[in-house]
């Protein structure tokens, strides 16, 4: 029965985007279907082929190996000037540890986008999306910047053509923006989780399958029903907003450390939360029970019949 479970989680999903649909009968099966296989052929390229194991390993490896750079600068930062001492070990946390992984990666996005080489990857992606499933060129290339951008920066790439867009490709991009995580995200994972074997790969290649997942489950819920503008291929040129390599790297870094920081303070409220219902909840179930065992122990003698008469007494 375990090896039917993802199956189950598949069509359980499936059935609950039908059942939120907007227009049930505008599904365009076609789409969902090829997302579907796509996701299968991916997953199965990547963990079921002779030649697509090294390439993950290989990708598993450079991501745990970028990992690792973002402790040089932690360390330097962080360790102490006292001999033989070095990191000190009421340093080792989530906040000292993981957070900075997010700066590192944002730099190294950031430096990567000035150069062009993410939007080569992106549109690489957008074209096998927009191929396979038949959906509009702004979706596929916003949708793919997903993978390795953020919420806010992926949207960026098909700018121009925002106000045009309808609103199922609207709900594609914003699905696909909380269905992956990209750069610093997948760097905090990675970096929280190094004890598992493979993690890395196993998580780039989640944030990969996502993609389409997305797409699918965006086009059940809000089908598409109006013309679409960008049917064919999108040529955008994007806008280069830094000068230099530097100014990319400073760049990133500050995006990223606002990201770093946005995630700590809402760690701290969400767990400060959860805290405070968890006692409050024990409280009112203490209360309850105390009242409960009270109620019986002394007054479940309160009515009693005798007879045909119902008759009040004190226990």
């Amino acid at each position: 029965m375990e090896k039917f479970t993802g199956l189950i989680g598949i069509f359980t999903l499936l059935g609950i985007a039908v059942l939120l649909s907007n227009n049930r009968k505008k599904i365009n099966l076609r789409t969902v279907f090829s997302g579907i296989a796509l996701q299968f052929v991916l997953a199965f390229f990547i963990l079921g082929t002779s030649f697509g194991d090294p390439i993950f390993r290989a990708l598993d490896n450079a991501i745990t190996t970028l990992v690792s750079f973002s402790d040089a600068g932690s360390t330097f930062l962080f360790r102490s000037y006292a001999p033989d001492i070095g990191y000190s070990p009421s340093l080792e946390n989530f906040a000292f540890r993981t957070l900075p992984t997010i700066i590192f990666f944002s730099s190294l996005i950031s430096v990567l986008y000035h150069f062009g080489i993410i939007q080569k990857i992106v549109k690489m992606f957008a074209k096998i999306f927009q191929k396979t499933m038949f959906i509009s060129g702004t979706e596929s290339l916003s949708v793919s910047g997903n993978i390795f951008l953020g919420q806010t920066e992926a949207p960026l790439m098909v700018k121009p053509f925002v106000d045009k867009m309808t609103k199922s490709e609207l709900m594609a991009v914003m699905t696909g923006g909380f269905a992956t995580a990209a750069g610093g995200i997948l760097a905090i994972y990675v970096s929280w989780l190094s004890d598992i074997p493979g993690i890395a790969g196993h998580l780039l290649t989640a944030s990969v399958m996502s993609a389409p997942a997305a797409l699918v489950m965006a086009k059940i819920i809000y089908p598409e029903v109006e013309e679409s503008n960008t049917m064919g291929d999108v040529s955008i040129e994007i806008e280069q907003t830094t000068t230099n390599a530097m100014e990319a790297l400073g760049n990133g870094a500050t995006t990223g450390l606002k990201l770093a920081a946005n995630i700590a303070a809402m760690l701290i409220a969400f767990l400060a939360f959860v805290a405070m219902i968890n006692y409050l909840l024990s409280f009112v179930g203490t209360s309850w029970k105390i009242f409960l065992v009270f109620f019986l122990n002394h007054w479940h003698g309160l009515w009693e019949f005798r007879g045909k008469k119902l008759v009040y007494w004190l226990h």
